[in-house]
């Protein structure tokens, strides 16, 4: 049984109706619950009959849907949404409007616990014609459609939707009674699986050979990890039990794991900044290296 935790990217530049997609997604009476990411909090307006709390950085609706803050560190981001003992049904991820929506998708390709849902951008179906010829923002554009599995056009009943500039295939979001079912893609089947190249974005990495270890020593190594590596998770044995490892960014927490646990170890980091050889020549030392890996 697959338990991982699906993740959807919408994308979309300056202005083209992320936020108003994302507000109509968190209304709907889908009956899921979701957790959506953004970049701007404040931005998100949802009626008050919806809402059941809010903080600086969290809101939580009366639907079970929550919304937060995406914050400055991705990895540590949705690292604390997998590490939820209560996870939601379906995570939602707002890229910026002048970001990469398919390289943030990719981390759903080296993550584990996550499956990937597809990206959708949202293209405003009146300016595309124009922008996407601009010198300057045209490129960036067409990337991020590029990216797509689903372009979603805004501002589609303002347009000359018979022209051929626009993108497709796409769906115009005013027809669309209701968004969860062609969004999160549980009812269509998405359109293209998202390309995997030799340089892929996210490098990951796996074992299942550990040494016996003790706390101190376990601290001491994942310190030491090469620096590209930003999340790693797993199971470790000591001579006295299993600890549960979690590590995003500089953040390490170790914890007594209530068996049965899978010994093994994952670790995900940027593919530019960490490689195979490095990560083993890492992992390698606590195998030999009795007085870090210690047996007693």
């Amino acid at each position: 049984m697959n338990t991982s935790l699906p993740m959807t990217v919408i994308g979309g530049y300056l202005g083209a109706g992320k936020t108003t997609l994302i507000n109509r997604l968190l209304s709907e009476p889908h009956g899921l619950r979701l957790l959506v990411m953004v970049n701007d909090f404040g931005a998100i307006n949802i009626d008050a009959s919806l809402l059941a709390n809010a903080s600086q950085d969290t809101m939580t609706l009366t639907n079970g849907c929550v919304c937060c803050t995406m914050g400055a560190d991705l990895f540590q981001a949705i690292g604390s949404v997998l590490d939820r003992p209560d996870r939601p049904d379906h995570l939602v991820i707002e890229a910026s409007g002048i970001a990469d929506p398919g390289r943030i998708a990719a981390l759903a390709l080296a993550e584990p616990d996550l499956s990937y849902a597809g990206v959708v951008t949202v293209v405003h179906a009146r300016e595309w014609p124009h922008l996407v010829n601009d010198p300057q923002i045209g490129a960036q554009l067409r990337g991020q459609v590029d990216a797509a599995d689903l372009v979603a056009l805004s501002h589609s009943h303002l347009a000359d939707i018979t022209t051929p500039d626009l993108p497709s295939p796409h769906v115009m979001l005013h027809q669309l009674d209701t968004l969860a079912p062609v969004i999160l893609g549980s009812t269509t089947a998405k359109l293209r699986q998202p390309e995997v190249h030799g340089h892929a974005k996210f490098y990951s990495w796996s074992t299942r050979k550990s040494p016996i270890w003790d706390r101190h020593s376990v601290t001491a190594h994942l310190q030491a990890r090469p620096k590209g590596l930003y999340r790693v998770k797993g199971f470790l044995p000591t001579a006295v039990g299993t600890l549960e490892v979690q590590v995003v960014g500089r953040q390490i927490q170790i914890t007594p794991a209530t068996p049965p646990c899978p010994i093994g170890l994952v670790a995900i980091g940027i593919a530019n900044q960490v490689n195979e050889t490095e990560t083993e020549a890492w992992w390698s030392a606590s195998l030999t290296d009795l007085p870090r890996a210690s047996r007693s």
